[in-house]
């Protein structure tokens, strides 16, 4: 059984509602990843990742993020992207 979400994120995602994804699936003890490629996406990546830091806090949960690079193929074609795994803290 995979333990992992994989959200591909763009330029126009929007940071709230991935932040909300983000929340709920390490709720139910999922881990996240995200994947995107350029900068807007990788811009709209952090800032939902640090929506979701602040939505789990409350519950006295901290969030790690590990940035790393990742090959995702768009219409047939190979793109080097990055992709930021979000985990609960330990």
């Amino acid at each position: 059984m995979n333990n992992t979400i994989i959200l591909k994120i763009s330029s126009k995602s929007n940071p709230n509602a991935i932040a909300g994804a983000i929340a709920g699936s390490l709720q139910e003890n999922k881990r996240v990843e995200l994947q995107a490629i350029g900068a807007g996406a990788i811009n709209q990546s952090m800032k939902a990742i640090a929506v979701a830091r602040s939505y789990v806090a409350a519950s006295g949960v901290d969030l790690a993020c590990v940035p790393a690079f990742c090959t995702v193929k768009v219409e047939n074609e190979d793109r080097t992207g990055m992709k930021f795994i979000v985990k609960e803290a330990k």
